[in-house]
């Protein structure tokens, strides 16, 4: 027996088709959809979590702003103990310049020469007085120059004749000057006396490789 189909079986294939083609788009939407919402959902997490992280960043930067102030002041106070204690340790170590000035004036004064005034700032010192001759003020010079302990560089400010009367004598000719001196300190001479044996070193060394050529 022959059995024919006389239904539209193309517009029954054409329906079915159609409507797989529309589930596949609704399925695609649906996962679309989906993927939209969690990945949505996603980003949401990320940016909660990068706003904690930077909410506690800034909590640890003020924190860490706080802790440099602190330091910075901590330096501060410690620069003004330092400059403190300098002037304390410069004060001791200056304390017995004056006698150490008074000292080398009496050695280093020749005779013939009377100190008349003396005046003192600092490491400067300036010394006026009256000498028999100019030689004895040349002398005076020479001395504190290089044959003293605590006086260098003097300096010549002025010098004139005077004269000066005496009771029952004829007026002798003196010579008024002024002399501007230096005045070491202690750490001075210790950083000269530092300074004098590689001084000497270096001398032996060139004396040595002179030889030697």
């Amino acid at each position: 027996m022959i059995l024919i189909n006389l239904l539209p079986h193309r517009q029954e294939r054409r329906k079915r088709r159609r409507q797989a083609f529309f589930a596949g788009i609704g399925v695609a939407a649906v996962v679309g959809l989906l993927v939209g919402v969690l990945w949505y959902l996603v980003v949401v997490e990320l940016s909660q979590r990068q706003a904690s992280r930077n909410a506690f960043l800034q909590t640890e930067i003020q924190r860490l702003e706080g802790q440099i102030k602190d330091i910075a002041s901590l330096r501060a106070e410690i620069d003004a103990l330092k400059a403190r204690q300098k002037v304390v340790e410069d004060f001791q170590i200056d304390r017995n310049m004056p006698v150490h000035l008074l000292n080398e004036l009496v050695r280093q004064t020749p005779e013939g020469v009377y100190l008349t005034a003396l005046r003192q700032d600092g490491q400067g010192v300036a010394v006026t007085g009256v000498a028999q001759t100019n030689e004895r003020v040349s002398e005076f010079l020479r001395n504190t120059a290089y044959h003293s302990e605590w006086l260098d560089h003097p300096e010549l400010v002025e010098i004139k004749a005077a004269a000066v009367s005496t009771v029952g004598r004829d007026a002798k000719r003196l010579f008024e000057f002024s002399v501007r001196l230096n005045l070491k300190r202690p750490q001075d001479k210790e950083a000269e006396a530092a300074s004098a044996p590689a001084s000497g070193a270096a001398g032996v060394a060139a004396s040595a490789s002179a030889t030697q050529s």
